[in-house]
């Protein structure tokens, strides 16, 4: 009889992984995390810079353009004799807004058109001269006899045309999660700053519903934001039990935050000196919204949101004392932004490790 082959088993030992792809993996991921520190650093700095002038000139000067001197805010004088008027660009309740040129620069010329708002154009200027940093809008000049403002001229204009913007050809480019979420980090940064200013915290009143808040920042030609509006910009003060009310009427909706609304239900007619005041934390809550609109409906846009979604919970809280400061939102949404890069970048990563 003829005998049938003998099969025998052998377990073979595990292949070992060469350690050299390992390797270069590992050098490529800390390069990686080098470049976006590299580039987030390019954008943002860090939070020592945030009073950093943006013309790098001294207090009470300014450059604009490709100049390399720096000019001292222009005086009454300078405005009359040098600044032009070309039209009028807009009109709010309190000041009107022309485009006008400073010797072949395009500059903005805001002119006070109410005299019983006086006070708060005033204020605007204080405030326009105290934060003046890379978060705000460059004063080239006053008048305060005149009531009159000059600042620099970004064409973009407002966020309020911020997608009619993104769909321009020459800009549909920057219509990415990507820019629209360092929008988002822009306009935290700039609630930071204004909490932690120079002056002590101040709070963002101009802001019942997402339109005024739109209308109270400009978009660079670099995609950047600035604020430029600062008429109604009160400060808290803790230590000296202060705390501030947006105005005297009653606010509405669920875009100001819980402790901005008439507590009393509507048995009771509102009366200002009834309305308890509060802090800072009401700029918290609009965050979320805010930060909705930038984020828009682009591919990848949803993926960001539900990166988001347990930070600006946190910033939905009843409780103000609840809610994080601006400081943990933005390092929050700088987290989130390095994370995401590095997954776009390197999309295996996770499976390969």
């Amino acid at each position: 009889m003829e005998k049938k082959p003998h099969f025998v088993r052998r377990d073979f030992p595990p292949r070992e992984v060469s350690s050299v792809p390992l390797a270069l993996l590992l050098g490529a991921i800390l390069l990686l995390n080098a470049l976006l520190y590299l580039y987030l650093s390019k954008f943002y700095g860090s939070p020592g810079r945030a009073g950093t002038d943006p013309g790098v000139c001294s207090f009470g000067y300014f450059k604009l353009g490709a100049g390399k001197n720096c000019s001292p805010w222009l005086t009454c004088e300078g405005i009359n004799r040098e600044v032009r008027k070309l039209k009028c660009v807009g009109e709010g309740a309190v000041k009107k807004v022309f485009l006008s040129e400073w010797k072949e620069n395009k500059v903005v010329l805001s002119q006070l058109t109410n005299s019983e708002l006086k006070e708060d154009f005033l204020h605007g200027l204080k405030m326009l001269k105290a934060l003046q940093s890379k978060h705000v809008v460059r004063l080239l000049g006053y008048c305060e006899q005149q009531f009159t403002i000059l600042t620099e001229y970004h064409p973009l204009g407002s966020l309020r045309g911020l997608n009619e913007t993104l769909h321009i050809p020459r800009y549909k480019g920057m219509n990415t999660w990507h820019r629209r979420l360092m929008l988002a980090i822009d306009y935290v940064s700039i609630i930071r700053y204004l909490h932690d200013s120079p002056l002590g915290t101040l709070v963002m009143c101009d802001s019942n519903d997402l339109d005024k808040v739109l209308s109270q920042y400009l978009l660079t030609s670099d995609f950047h934001i600035l604020v430029n509006d600062l008429d109604a910009l009160p400060l808290v003060n803790r230590s000296a039990g202060r705390l501030v009310k947006c105005g005297h009427r009653e606010l509405r909706g669920e875009f100001v935050a819980p402790e901005q609304r008439w507590p009393y239900g509507d048995e009771v007619p509102f009366e200002d000196a009834l309305m308890p005041p509060y802090d800072e934390k009401t700029d918290i809550w609009k965050i979320p919204d805010v930060s909705n609109f930038f984020l828009g409906h682009v591919e990848g846009s949803d993926i960001v949101r539900l990166h988001l979604f347990d930070i600006h919970a946190a910033c939905k809280k009843e409780d103000p004392a609840e809610r994080p400061s601006a400081q943990e939102v933005l390092d929050t949404y700088k987290r989130v932004l390095t994370l995401l890069i590095r997954e776009a970048a390197m999309p295996g990563t996770r499976e390969m490790l």
